[in-house]
């Protein structure tokens, strides 16, 4: 029996062995995998990585907030500190239709009321309550915009919706930027235009010096790193990390506020009534070269765009206005008889003929009277006498068939000619079969109006960080070649004032009573691919004008291109901008002192009492403006010793409550600086002088505040002092 029951113990022994050998080697398997999931999460917890991702960083990424801080674009001024491109922002409606869209207590934030809100926004928009109610009808949108009319909405308007309280309406702020002074300057100064790259909308130069200086008025945008908790609250340990924002710079130019404007307004009244196909017009100092105004027509804001500033990206043949350089060069090379004759009206020469613009001519004359009609022939034979190789070696000497390159002015070209054959060269002596750019003509005048002295032309003043003041760029007069002597300029002078006051002169119509100024016409054919145009009008006129005529301090260079509805000659056109530009030049130049210019020299008025300070301001023929509560003066907005100009405003700061003054009929040099001194952000629209303002007369004023003006031509405004 008990041999017989043996072997069942043995069985039993050995299933009972192998479940503890199947227990152990679990146990040691399950052993092996914790200890791999202690080791692989010792390694993660000690170097934070997980196939090749690091932990930490991915959780900094997580919790870290990143904000883009945006630079704020450069403004550009003109030379009496008149912003004539600064930053703003535009605005678009958006309206909510989905009834999903409430408050936690149920408050509706969907349009509600359709009729009412499509009759309120009509009156904004410009457009039909019934477009807006179609839009409004749209069905199934979450939410409508309004195309252009609900687009590019100014502050003013974006808040008089705003104030109307309609449920549902919505903004979406863009940058935008701004030009106050409307027709000023307008190819020169160029466009920005908001652009979004990444997610971020910026502003970006596409035209003028808002392209050829981008770079510098964009600034660079700031940035901002912060640890948050889950909640999005930064953590108290945590510290602000990243890069600060860097303000785009700002440039000042040298354009003369009511010059330019001016000037504006004469060549769009000669652009609208002959209607030529191009107009350019620079003042420039002559003895350094600054420009005071300058314009073309058409612009990027005419009804036919240009998208050039023709003043360095268009070239031409300038015509008879080059005979000023040939007739120097000639006098300074020593090939000039003023007494000389030859027969006038046609000569034959190098395989074909010059003519003069009276084909039959005036008999036999002298080589000074040939100038004073300007004569072609005349000066094909003075280029013969003198030889193409020093008349080509003038040219360069004048700076002619190269660039200027005027900082700020970009996209130049150059002028240029073949200059093969007699025929050609002789062409050029009179102004055709050579091109040049406006520019190149303002710097070679420069030195027949400046002794010999020739001056690059030049229209930034400087180039100024915003935050620290400093300038980081100053452009300053600049000599850049003597073509030709003193003395032979002081002839050619004398020779132009025969275009003016002779009798056989072609430039009569260009006369300023009471002044006498010197200067050249022209006439040049427009060349082509097939040859040069014809018709009675297919001409360039222009005309230079030096003012005054002994020791010219200005000059003026008018061209016109193809006009199609001249009024009288195209002379007489031409002088319809000149004449009063020039009178109005050289009567402020006869104010030769500091008195006579209408200059106080400003005193020290800190200490003083409000009335006595403002009584001694107006007997100077000031303004004074008070800005607070307080007794006496504890500073002013121009330190003492300047000299300002007779009904200019002085702000006098006298601590306490400062109260809105009435901005009407104000300049925008004055609301600026009344801007800067109480620490107010600007924000404007139109151009002139102020029409409206937001922030109240007599309302208490706080630093930081936003104050609007509009602005308005200075016929429509009456001034408060």
């Amino acid at each position: 029996m008990n041999e017989q029951q043996s072997p069942k113990r043995t069985v039993k022994e050995e299933s009972h062995r192998n479940h503890r050998a199947f227990g152990l080697g679990l146990f040691l398997i399950a052993l092996l995998i914790f200890s791999l999931f202690i080791v692989r999460f010792g390694y993660i917890a000690i170097f934070k990585d997980v196939k090749n991702h690091n932990l930490k960083a991915a959780a900094q990424r997580m919790y870290t907030n990143t904000q883009i801080i945006t630079a704020k674009r450069g403004t550009i001024f003109d030379a009496n500190g008149n912003a004539i491109a600064q930053d703003t922002s535009k605005y678009t409606v958006v309206a909510v239709l989905s009834h999903t869209m409430k408050e936690p207590d149920g408050k509706p934030l969907y349009v509600k009321d359709k009729e009412h809100t499509a009759q309120v926004l009509a009156k904004y928009l410009k457009v039909k309550p019934k477009q807006i109610k179609k839009t409004l009808n749209t069905k199934g949108a979450f939410q409508v915009q309004f195309g252009p009319a609900g687009s590019n909405l100014s502050v003013a308007t974006m808040e008089k919706i705003k104030a109307e309280k309609l449920s549902g309406i919505s903004f979406i702020k863009t940058p935008a930027r701004e030009y106050p002074e409307g027709q000023f300057a307008s190819q020169l100064i160029g466009l920005a235009v908001p652009k979004t790259s990444h997610g971020t909308t910026k502003l970006v130069g596409q035209l003028g010096l808002e392209a050829t200086k981008n770079k510098l008025l964009s600034g660079k945008n700031g940035l901002k790193k912060s640890i948050n908790d889950v909640y999005g609250t930064q953590m108290a340990d945590s510290t602000s990390q990243g890069r600060p924002v860097q303000n785009g710079a700002n440039i000042t130019t040298t354009l003369d506020n009511s010059l330019q404007h001016d000037l504006e307004t004469l060549v769009g009244k000669v652009y609208g009534s002959a209607k030529p196909a191009g107009l350019t017009a620079v003042i420039m100092e002559a003895k350094t070269g600054k420009i005071l105004a300058a314009t073309q027509r058409p612009n990027y804001k005419s009804n036919a765009p240009a998208w050039t500033n023709a003043l360095v990206q268009d070239t031409y043949e300038p015509g008879s206005t080059m005979k000023m350089l040939t007739l120097a060069a000639a006098i300074d090379s020593g090939h000039f008889n003023p007494n000389a004759t030859y027969n006038s009206g046609v000569w034959n020469i190098g395989g074909g003929r010059v003519t003069d613009w009276v084909t039959s001519g005036w008999g036999s004359i002298s080589y000074k009277e040939a100038f004073y009609r300007s004569s072609n022939v005349v000066f094909a034979h003075i280029e013969q006498n003198m030889g193409s190789s020093t008349w080509m070696t003038y040219l360069k000497r004048f700076g002619m068939l190269k660039k200027v390159g005027v900082y700020g002015m970009g996209g130049e070209q150059a002028g240029y000619t073949n200059f093969k054959g007699t025929l050609e060269q002789t062409n050029t002596a009179f102004g055709q079969g050579i091109t040049v750019n406006v520019m190149e003509m303002m710097q070679a005048f420069s030195a027949i109006a400046n002794h010999g002295k020739m001056v690059k032309p030049y229209w930034i003043q400087k180039v100024v960080d915003p935050k620290s003041g400093k300038v980081l760029k100053r452009v300053k007069p600049q000599t850049v070649g003597h073509p030709i002597k003193a003395s032979t300029a002081k002839q050619v002078l004398k020779y132009m004032q025969g275009v003016i006051y002779n009798k056989v002169g072609t430039g009569s119509a260009y006369k300023v009573d009471g002044y006498r100024i010197t200067g050249k016409t022209g006439t040049a054919q427009i060349g082509g691919a097939s040859g040069y145009e014809t018709g009675s009008t297919a001409y360039i006129y222009s005309f230079a004008g030096f003012a005054p005529a002994k020791d010219p301090k200005y000059i003026i260079y008018i061209t016109m291109k193809k006009p199609t509805k001249v009024n009288g000659s195209a002379e007489q056109t031409i002088a319809s901008i000149t004449t009063p530009l020039i009178k109005d030049l050289l009567e402020k130049e006869k104010l030769k002192t500091a008195k006579e210019q209408g200059l106080v020299k400003l005193p020290n008025l800190v200490g003083m009492t409000t009335a006595a300070a403002q009584k001694g301001m107006t007997n100077k023929g000031l303004i004074p403006v008070v800005l607070g509560s307080g007794e006496k003066v504890q500073a002013q907005s121009l330190a003492a010793g300047n000299q300002v100009t007779l009904h200019n405003r002085v702000f006098l700061l006298t601590g306490g409550q400062v109260k809105m003054p009435d901005l009407t009929g104000w300049s925008q040099a004055d609301v600026s600086r009344l801007a800067q001194v109480l620490g107010l952000k600007l924000e404007s629209s139109g151009g002139g002088f102020v029409n409206k303002q937001n922030l109240k007369k007599d309302s208490v004023v706080k630093p930081g505040q936003t104050l609007r003006v509009t602005y308005q031509d200075r016929g429509s405004v009456t001034a408060k002092k």
